[in-house]
């Protein structure tokens, strides 16, 4: 919004968020077609069918965040809600392309506890900065920013995992990508849980600005 600054746009305030808009709409419909759609896939093993719950999820997961940001409805309601979305999505999504190619069991088995689990951790600690979402994460620590939500990041976590799944032969190129993005989001909890929780700090000369946490 015009006049309106960073720290404005990045942050919390105390009014209470709207639930019902339309960036959370998108979240929904997104959700429920791409997790019925994978249930399907499931269930007939189709292939057509798998990757098209894939499409509906990437999909729909670029159109909510940039409906919010578009319309200002960036709550962290909304992102708490996008960031569970995915997990779902992505549990029912992946479980087609095990039952394709089940010689790749170990690269999904660490990208699923990766993201699942500790990717989930990381992506909620947002909210001891009262920032908006992860994608504002920048003016915490630019590192962790970087290596984690950046476009390549959000890339490399997901999309590029599902395409060396899909069509690469050998499983070891897919658990090789799934062990180093274990070992950054891994590093990534250490160096937060390393930084004080009491909000987005002012930019000092030399801090919050990498992976060191010395000034």
């Amino acid at each position: 919004m015009p006049g309106t600054n960073l720290q404005e746009r990045t942050t919390t305030t105390a009014t209470p968020p709207r639930i019902v808009q339309a960036a959370n709409t998108v979240t929904t419909v997104r959700t429920v077609g791409a997790v019925a759609v994978a249930i399907a896939a499931i269930v007939t093993r189709d292939p057509v069918l798998a990757m098209t719950a894939y499409l509906i999820y990437w999909i729909g997961d670029m159109l909510d965040g940039w409906t919010a940001r578009r319309l200002n409805q960036e709550t962290r309601f909304g992102a708490v809600f996008d960031i569970l979305a995915d997990r779902l999505c992505c549990i029912l999504c992946i479980i087609p392309l095990l039952q394709a190619r089940p010689q790749m069991a170990a690269p999904i088995a660490v990208f699923l506890l990766q993201f699942v689990v500790v990717d989930l951790v990381l992506s909620l600690s947002f909210l001891r900065f009262g920032l908006l979402s992860p994608n504002y994460f920048f003016r915490v620590h630019r590192g962790v920013f970087r290596w984690n939500w950046s476009p390549p990041a959000k890339a490399a976590n997901t999309s590029a995992l599902v395409l060396l799944v899909l069509f690469v032969p050998s499983p070891s190129p897919a658990l090789a990508l799934a062990l180093a993005v274990t070992v950054i989001k891994v590093a990534s909890l250490v160096v937060v849980r390393r930084l004080p929780g009491t909000g987005p700090p002012r930019r000092r000369q030399g801090s919050y600005d990498g992976w060191s946490l010395s000034t």
